[in-house]
């Protein structure tokens, strides 16, 4: 029997549609994996009483919700749970915190890769997302990434795994150890294995692969070339990578390749639809326009790029030069944390906050983009139209959080704005792809406190092999 889901009741369904449409007493009735109806809870009554062989099989009251899209989180390292705090409680800025954290990163394990990243998403989870991308870039001690995406498609997300990759080491120039990297000939044959074996490009699709080669001071050019060549071969195969992160990226640019990187990921042939760039923290007029024009994307990490202190990323200009402009969490170990709903919060008001060149100024981000930057911005920037907002015969992924109790008391006047300028509120309800994952703010079917435990014993093994515990 087909499932058909009614929500309703809800205090405000905010569709973030192209009409930001919002509406009171909210409903959105679901069949299968999309929507079918939408709109007032007076409205879906009449219609259901109407077409009664499309009666809902369950039925949620949301009263004292905010319905919103399931927010979309376009760049994240989850095994990196495992060594929250190490490197940021230091004070390190990227280059020092990755040296720190290599050898670190080198203990990791299949188990350790799996576990991990059903931490970080029933955190994600729990704060709203319902599509993840995440970034796994090294593979020591027979890790594949294979290993997350098993534990993920248990945990019921919409994903997007990149298959990352390091393979310039210390003595030909790059930053990682040359115990970490992996020959070029070894990745493509990896890349082209996971996008036969796990790669689904049609509409709905619960996994779209990526290839990732992790940065320009890990790889080479003919990596890159290579990486692209091979994704484009393929429909809807992303293009991931970090680019213009810090001025030290800046300054390796020019010295190694003669320009800077967004010049340099051009001279690859890495622009166009299919690419997304994370942080871009640090993109002049040129590169903008430049992103502009070729429809290239790019992922804003607010806090890590805060608790690292790599600067902030001009995400208004970006914007309003029509970029495609999405949100991610970041890898867990410079956050440290992995609540979606918060980093909308921090993006709103970290872009509302002077820098040079830029007066600080309150109206410079609003609420409600920031809403449309986990949402629609994000599912975007993975080049997706079938997640992101809440219409008619797209993807059934939706968020309820509840603003009736005390972080909320006071706040009643504007309740999709207080989303973001409240104490970040934890998912009461999500459903992805049509099946309730979160209910009540809890994970049916997940032990917690087991899971915690188990995570916890494998982070002090990698601290203590690393001499750090």
């Amino acid at each position: 029997m087909t499932e058909r889901l009614y929500v309703k009741h809800a205090a405000v369904l905010a569709t973030v549609d192209a009409g930001q449409r919002e509406i009171r007493d909210g409903a959105l009735l679901t069949e299968g994996n999309r929507i079918l109806q939408l709109g007032t809870t007076a409205e879906l009554d009449a219609w259901i009483a109407q077409h009664p062989a499309q009666a809902p099989t369950r039925t949620i009251n949301a009263k004292g919700c905010v319905i919103t899209p399931g927010l979309v989180n376009c760049h994240h390292h989850m095994y990196q749970t495992l060594t929250r705090s190490i490197g940021t409680a230091k004070g390190l800025a990227l280059f020092d915190w990755l040296k720190m954290l290599y050898k670190v990163w080198a203990g990791l394990t299949p188990e350790a890769v799996h576990v991990s990243t059903q931490i970080a998403l029933a955190e994600l989870l729990l704060s709203g997302a319902t599509t993840v991308a995440d970034h796994l870039y090294l593979y020591p001690n027979g890790c594949r990434l294979d290993d997350e995406i098993v534990a993920a498609q248990a945990m019921g997300i919409r994903f997007h795994p990149t298959r990352g990759s390091m393979s310039v080491g210390e003595s030909a120039g790059g930053l990682p150890p040359d115990n970490l990297v992996e020959k070029e000939s070894d990745i493509l044959l990896e890349s082209q294995r996971l996008i036969d074996t796990w790669h689904d490009p049609e509409p709905l699709s619960m996994l779209r692969m990526g290839l990732a080669p992790c940065s320009p001071f890990s790889v080479s050019a003919d990596l890159m070339r290579e990486s692209a060549r091979l994704a484009r071969s393929h429909r809807h195969v992303g293009l991931h990578t970090h680019l213009a992160e810090t001025l030290d990226e800046d300054r390796y640019c020019v010295e190694k390749f003669g320009m800077r990187p967004l010049d340099y990921a051009e001279s690859v042939d890495w622009l166009g639809p299919d690419v997304w760039f994370a942080h871009m923290v640090h993109p002049n007029d040129a590169d903008i326009s430049k992103m502009a024009h070729t429809c290239s994307g790019v992922c804003h990490c607010p806090s890590s790029n805060m608790i690292l202190a790599s600067g902030i990323a001009p995400v208004r200009a970006m914007t309003d030069a029509g970029v495609r402009v999405g949100l991610g969490v970041d890898g867990s170990a410079s956050n440290d944390g992995n609540h979606m709903l918060g980093e909308a919060r921090q993006a709103m008001l970290l872009q509302r906050v002077g820098w040079p060149g830029f007066e600080s100024d309150a109206s410079r981000f609003s609420a409600r983009e920031a809403l449309k930057l986990a949402t629609v911005g994000s599912a975007r920037t993975l080049a997706r139209d079938d997640i992101g907002s809440l219409e008619i015969g797209k993807a059934a992924d939706f968020v309820a959080f509840r603003i009736d109790g005390l972080a909320h008391a006071g706040a009643q006047g504007d309740l999709v704005a207080a989303l973001m300028t409240c104490s970040p509120a934890p998912a009461w309800l999500s459903v992805i792809n049509g099946k309730v994952v979160v209910e009540e703010g809890r994970l049916p079917g997940v032990d917690l406190p087991r899971l915690i435990e188990e995570h916890n014993r494998l982070s002090h093994g990698m601290l203590v092999k690393a001499g750090l515990a």
